[in-house]
């Protein structure tokens, strides 16, 4: 009985190892330069089927065979910006955390930075017109009441 468990056990101890190696992809690489870019580009890149997860930490199938596609483009001598490229052909603009300056994306980054100035553009003129409003003239009320203090602290 006791061994009958053991047994099982094992079994199971072993079916839960290999399928968690069955999801781990091993790359070899000679230099360990390569090795960096590898893992640069696939942390760079965005799985197009998971939501905002790097292809490099995703489990899906597409983000499998991109990560394939850089290994294979890596050690075919291809440099990071045509690697970058031949991804963004092949999948769209979306797998790029950053994406490109370009004509359809001027109001992506011009946008931050336009909103920025219209801010202190908006700030600076609050700023003047309560200048202005707290430095208007006295009435002539005030002003004789004013002068009549003058006079009495100079009589004194």
């Amino acid at each position: 009985m006791a061994l009958i468990r053991i047994v099982t056990a094992a079994i199971l101890l072993a079916l839960s190892i290999s399928a968690a190696a069955g999801g781990i992809e091993l790359r070899e690489f000679d230099d360990p330069v390569l090795a960096q870019r590898y893992h640069d580009l696939t942390a760079s890149m965005r799985c197009p089927l998971c939501e905002n997860q790097a292809i490099g930490d995703s489990d899906s199938p597409i983000s499998g065979d991109m990560r394939e596609r850089v290994y294979q483009m890596l050690q075919d001598g291809r440099s990071d910006s045509e690697i970058v490229s031949h991804m963004v052909e092949r999948f769209g603009d979306y797998i790029l955390y950053n994406p490109r300056l370009e004509k359809r994306t001027y109001l992506l980054w011009g946008l931050p930075v336009g909103l920025g100035i219209l801010g202190f553009v908006l700030l600076l003129l609050i700023i003047r017109t309560r200048r202005k409003s707290s430095a208007k003239a006295l009435s002539a009320e005030e002003r004789a009441r004013l002068d009549a203090l003058i006079q009495r602290r100079r009589s004194s």
